[in-house]
């Protein structure tokens, strides 16, 4: 009879998008660093009460490019573990869809704050492309309406101030109970109720992996902390695994 095959659980952060041109919020070079009032076009209350706001985020959209970012190699690298035959789960604070675009099967992939390739409205719920959105504001509307109701667009992301979908946080935490491994890529492991899943992982008797390039809470309860460039140190790590079996 074949031994069970241990199930790989990997929570990113922006970190891993980085190397991608997306700009993380947190990090020592982060959004909020350069801009602390940038943070408003991220949380549900200004954004929903101010046009100016809306207005600020919908320039930052078009500014940023996401829609036309291209993964990297450590996006690559977890294609590569998937692909490795190792059970695999990919838990992803990101709102890209770089994970998918660079192979990862979706079903494998819970986008646990949502996905900005889409907008959703505020009013009736209606959603609809990003892309189409953008379009809009390119072509001269500051702040773009819903189409079917006039309400107010936002990406369908969950913003601060909102909650996390149940369904997926407890799908998030049934994976990180389960998982043999847990690793952590390029997040700050501060934002509850996210941050407690390595915290589920480690309690249950799952190993730690932390990839970061600043110090979180967790790095002492970590079996290892690795601090070196995602694109550089995932696909060694993914490497090393997969020789392992592991």
């Amino acid at each position: 009879m074949n031994a069970k095959r241990p199930l790989i659980a990997v929570l990113t952060g922006a970190g891993i998008s980085t190397d991608s041109g997306i700009p993380d919020y947190r990090g020592p070079q982060g959004l909020w660093q350069r801009d602390p009032s940038a943070q408003d076009l991220v949380t549900i209350g200004p954004y929903r009460a101010d046009p100016e706001v809306r207005r600020r985020a919908w320039r930052l959209r078009l500014e940023t490019g996401a829609l036309g970012a291209e993964p990297n190699a450590g996006h690559r690298a977890l294609v590569d573990l998937e692909r490795s035959g190792l059970p695999l789960r990919v838990l992803t604070q990101n709102v890209d869809g770089l994970h998918q675009r660079a192979g990862l099967a979706p079903r494998k992939v819970l986008e646990l704050h949502g996905t900005a390739l889409e907008v959703q409205c505020l009013g009736c719920g209606a959603t609809g492309p990003m892309a189409e959105a953008l379009r809009r504001v390119e072509e001269g509307e500051p702040d773009p309406d819903c189409r079917a109701c006039g309400g107010i667009l936002k990406p369908r992301t969950v913003m601060f101030g909102e909650n996390l979908d149940p369904e997926v946080l407890g799908q998030a935490d049934s994976i990180a109970r389960a998982c043999d491994v847990f690793i952590a890529v390029g997040t700050s492991l501060q934002v509850f109720p996210v941050a407690a899943l390595p915290y589920d992982a480690v309690r249950t008797g799952s190993k730690l992996i932390i990839l970061n390039a600043e110090p979180t809470p967790y790095d002492e309860a970590a079996d290892e902390v690795i601090r070196e460039p995602i694109s550089q140190a995932l696909p060694a790590l993914v490497r090393r695994l997969v020789a392992e079996g592991l």
